[in-house]
């Protein structure tokens, strides 16, 4: 039975990845934790092996169509893998009920700016944003903005050790506002650094001893990666915002199903 729960677990989880890009596997953690009884910890280590192997998968995708930047994708993974080893450390100092009760809170984040950039698409600068970093004709370095940078990395590195999640909602935006990359480059660049921290933040996590179940995780991941593709011709004849909407409502309840869970145990 746990096994079935697994292979259907991992389709759904892959047709959300496949149809709505790396935000889908923030399901991944309530999908361990209430559907397979995972602990919160041991849930939220396994969700960084879901979000790191399609994200790296998307990348490699994404850089043979030109899509990824990888200096400067990398540049901004430093500051992530920092930020995901710290994460990581602290998630296995808390109490079971706070990460699940927090992860309730993001969920819901996530949900309204979904909504929100239904309306509020996130537009790249007009004007042409310079390099950060220049080595020639003479060594130049634009200090706020790689301030930004860096900040906005040790969040976003923070946020995917601590509750396991990618944190593309950060990212995407940071490289478009920040970097002044197309959307396109943007959504492809983000996948390299959530790769990067997830490996970061699930190294650490190992480290610790965090032990998972691997033959359940290991189903769960292979038939999500198989569930991505044909949640990607999904998404292709389907309206995008239509799918987006739809996957907000879906996180709203299951993040007020996890509250229920995890609230009363934390007041």
């Amino acid at each position: 039975m746990t096994y079935l729960l697994a292979v259907l677990a991992g389709l759904f989880l892959g047709l959300s990845l496949g149809a709505l890009g790396g935000g889908g596997s923030i399901l991944a953690v309530p999908v361990l934790a209430y559907l397979l009884g995972q602990p919160p910890l041991q849930a939220t280590t396994g969700a960084l092996v879901i979000v790191g192997v399609s994200a790296s998968m998307g990348a490699a995708s994404a850089h043979r169509d030109g899509r990824v930047k990888v200096i400067r994708g990398t540049v901004f993974g430093v500051a992530g893998v920092l930020g995901a080893a710290l994460g990581a450390t602290l998630s296995t100092r808390v109490d079971p009920d706070i990460l699940m009760a927090l992860f309730a809170l993001l969920m819901l984040i996530v949900a309204a700016l979904m909504i929100w950039r239904q309306w509020h698409p996130i537009a790249r600068p007009t004007q042409l944003e310079p390099p950060i970093l220049r080595l020639r004709p003479r060594f130049q370095i634009d200090a706020p903005r790689l301030a930004k940078v860096v900040v906005v990395g040790l969040l976003v590195g923070i946020l995917t050790g601590f509750l396991g999640v990618g944190g593309g909602f950060m990212v995407v935006p940071a490289l478009v506002l920040v970097l002044g990359l197309e959307m396109a480059d943007a959504v492809g660049t983000s996948l390299l650094v959530i790769a990067l921290n997830s490996a970061a933040a699930f190294g650490v996590r190992m480290w610790h001893g965090v032990a998972l179940d691997w033959p359940i995780l290991i189903q769960l991941t292979g038939v999500a990666v198989m569930g991505s593709l044909v949640g990607a011709r999904v998404a292709s004849r389907y309206d995008q915002k239509l799918l987006a909407r739809g996957f907000a409502a879906l996180l709203v309840v299951v993040a007020l199903y996890t509250a229920a869970r995890s609230w009363p145990a934390v007041l």
